[in-house]
Parts: C-alpha cells; structure tokens; sequence
C-alpha cells in the first residue's frame, strides 16, 4: 500500500470504546499510521434539550455544526493529513469538505449510518456528501441512493471486529454462572421491528438476557431489559447464553450488523436473520450459523439448539474460525480503504 509510506490519517469520529471510530483508532496506531482525532460529540451543546430541539426542529443540525467544521478544516491546516477519514453522519459541512480538498488532502466516510434512514435523515448532511472522494458503505441497499445523491465513488465495505475487545470470555465462578445464564442473548436498541422478535421469544418461556435501550418502554420485553453493556459483560453474556441473536436494523436496510462479526469472534453460537449478506459472510445453512425467515422459524430454531448442546458447540466453532481466520478485523478493513484510496486517481 504506497500511501501507508506516507500517510497522516485524521479520523473525524466518535471515540466511545464500542464504536467503529475507535476500532479504526486503535487499527491506525497498531497499523504505525501518524494519527489524530477530532470528537465528533464536540458539535453538540452540553445541554440535552438544546440538542432535541435542533435534532427535531432544526433539520438534525447539530448546534455547534459550523465551529466543529472550522475545528476541522484548522486541524488539516495545522496536522496537514493525507487522508480525513469521517464514520457516519459526520458533523462537517459541505464548504468545509471543499475547503479541506482543495488543501490536496483525501476526504472519506465510513457510512456506518444509512443517511436514507428517516430517523437520521438531514439535509445539510445530504449536501456534504457528495463533496466526499470516498464513501464506503456497509450496505448494498443504500449505494444507488448514494450515487443518485451525487456520491461519486461508493464502496461496499462490510462491518468488522475489534480483536482487542471481541474475544470470548466465560463467566468465571458460579456466581457469574448463575448471573449470566440465559436461553438466548441479544444486545442492541429496542427498533420496533425488533420487538415483536424479543416478545415472542419471551412469551415461549425462553428466558432472555436483553441488553441495549429503551427495550424497558415496552411491555412485552420490559421483563427481559438489563440496560446497557459494557464491553465486558457483552462477552459474558455472549459466553453464558446457549444461542445468540443477531438481527438487522430494518430501517438502516443492513444486510448485516455490527453483530453479525463481534459474536462470531466472541465464541457465541449464533441464530441469525436470513439475508444475502449474511449467507456471503457464513456460508450456507448450518455451515456456520442458523438462519431464519419469520418468528416461527425463529423460535423452533432456538428450541432445536437449546437442546443440542453439541451443534451448538459446532456452530460456534464453525462461525469463530470463518470470521477470525479471514480478513475481519478492523485493521484490515482500514488498510482496505487505505489501500484503495493510494491505487485511486
């Protein structure tokens, strides 16, 4: 890759530790990349009912969208990178992307978002976007929107896993044992098409380790709601539960997930919804994983391999080797993009 001999990478992200933009952080460091990073939480106010007004009645600007891209456009003054890499609905205009650009230096969103999405629709983002070199995508459904929308050189670049955060770890003790035994383990956001999952398994008497938000709001899964995960006890959760869940966001149109990589790399057997995607990333049925197609299916697939101590055992092996022996880290995927970003004029 020519461009490592010389590249200065900036990374306009969210640094949170669960997040791609400190995955792809830690890959540039271990990668020996000169690297500087901008807190994209730096645009928003302080103060949560300023930020709700913007969002809803304000286009979803974030309130300090100008100061946060002159931050920007200064940092690629004073670091002067080769390469500004953005994740998701990033908060930097569309003059600033032309400023940065005709500074020579490369401009490039990971979409980890589908903009497309009503929930994360906004129109000052839609005009930045096209002022991007590159957009990588990890969502085949969304490219041709992308393309319409201007965007000249889109990418389907798959999610991935942070080796240093996704392992498996079993409970240890009985203790932890008894704490995180479950039937089945999911950890997302309570998205409505979602729900109607979660209750079912419920309601069939599958006890349900349940992490993510707002899945308490709801009375068919508020019984099964644990909150929030830390790195941690996602991966005791994942080591103690017999199956583990994974399941798109509908209204992202993923064909896969975050997920769809972490739980594989965790160790966890896996009951996975039934998407191109996911066949391309596991193979076929009973290869790896489980596929579904309904809450039926769903739920006679979990019942099968709760008693089947095992395939479950199988599966998981199976899965764990398909993603940790190929090229599914965060690292690769960075040198992916960076590779493809040095071979392209």
């Amino acid at each position: 890759m020519p461009i490592l001999r010389e590249l200065r990478l900036l990374l306009v992200v969210n640094p949170g530790i669960v997040h791609v933009g400190a995955h792809l952080a830690h890959a540039a460091t271990a990668m020996g990349i000169p690297v500087q990073l901008l807190d994209v939480t730096g645009a928003s106010s302080s103060n949560l009912w300023v930020n709700r007004f913007h969002f809803h009645f304000n286009g979803k600007r974030p309130v300090h969208l100008r100061r946060f891209s002159e931050l920007v456009l200064h940092t690629c003054r004073s670091f002067q990178p080769t390469v500004l890499l953005a994740t998701g609905i990033a908060p930097v205009e569309s003059v600033t992307l032309q400023a940065i650009r005709r500074l020579g230096i490369r401009t490039c969103n990971y979409l980890t978002d589908d903009p497309f999405n009503r929930v994360h629709y906004a129109p000052w983002f839609l005009c930045a976007l096209p002022e991007y070199d590159h957009i990588f995508s990890p969502r085949r459904a969304n490219m041709a929107d992308l393309h319409a929308a201007g965007c000249c050189d889109v990418n389907y670049t798959p999610f991935a896993y942070a080796p240093d955060i996704h392992f498996p770890e079993p409970p240890s003790g009985s203790a932890e044992r008894a704490r995180f035994s479950a039937d089945v383990f999911f950890a997302g956001g309570a998205d409505r098409d979602r729900i109607a999952y979660i209750s079912a398994m419920i309601s069939e008497g599958f006890t349900v380790a349940l992490y993510g938000g707002r899945w308490e709001r709801y009375r068919g899964t508020r019984t099964a709601a644990l909150g929030l995960a830390d790195p941690q006890t996602v991966r005791n959760a994942a080591a103690g539960a017999r199956v583990s869940l994974c399941l798109v966001r509908r209204a992202n149109r993923d064909g896969h997930s975050m997920r769809s990589f972490e739980l594989p790399a965790m160790g966890a057997c896996m009951v996975v919804e039934d998407t191109p995607e996911h066949r391309e990333i596991f193979g076929s049925p009973n290869e790896a994983v489980v596929y579904f197609q309904s809450i039926e299916g769903l739920l006679r697939t979990v019942k099968q391999l709760i008693g089947d101590e095992a395939e479950r055992k199988r599966l998981a092996a199976a899965a764990h080797a398909r993603i940790c022996n190929g090229r599914n880290t965060y690292k690769d995927r960075l040198g992916d993009m960076l590779a493809y970003v040095a071979n392209t004029p």
